[in-house]
């Protein structure tokens, strides 16, 4: 998203900002996901199918990469993780990622605007993003697992 789309504009308008055609499936891919973050390919074109019946998973592979492009969408790639999507791309945020089911959440920067973006050294990289996972376990699957260790 550029400096000139208001942060709370909608789909189309954000669509138009970054020079997209306003299609059905894109829209319908943005609203899905701001409701959705941290979503699967699959889990997006099952989203997007619930609403306007009838798209190719092509189609939205399309739409995921034509939004990753422009900037509407974070692509982000956990390991051992399919790719998840989210619409929260304007600032450097971090993100918390399940080892057992991939549920992921943001997690804000604790201190200062963009702390990570200042490595120890650069090694003359301009550096403009810094990609921060913290891995662990998520409250259902920390449970089930303490569970399983009293059971045995």
């Amino acid at each position: 998203m550029n400096n000139r789309t208001p942060r709370r504009a909608g789909p189309a308008e954000r669509l138009r900002a970054v020079g997209l055609r306003v299609t059905a499936p894109r829209v319908a891919t943005l609203d899905w996901l701001a409701v959705h973050p941290h979503a699967t390919a699959d889990q997006v074109a099952d989203g997007v199918r619930e609403r306007l019946g009838s798209v190719s998973t092509q189609a939205i592979y399309d739409v995921l990469h034509a939004c990753t492009q422009t900037g509407l969408l974070r692509r982000i790639e956990p390991a051992g993780h399919p790719a998840r999507f989210e619409t929260r791309t304007a600032d450097n945020h971090h993100h918390l990622v399940c080892r057992v089911c991939g549920r992921t959440e943001d997690v804000d920067c604790v201190v200062g605007v963009a702390p990570c973006l200042d490595p120890s050294d650069a090694s003359g990289f301009a550096v403009d993003e810094a990609e921060v996972v913290f891995w662990g376990y998520c409250p259902d699957c920390a449970g089930r697992r303490a569970a399983e260790r009293v059971e045995t």
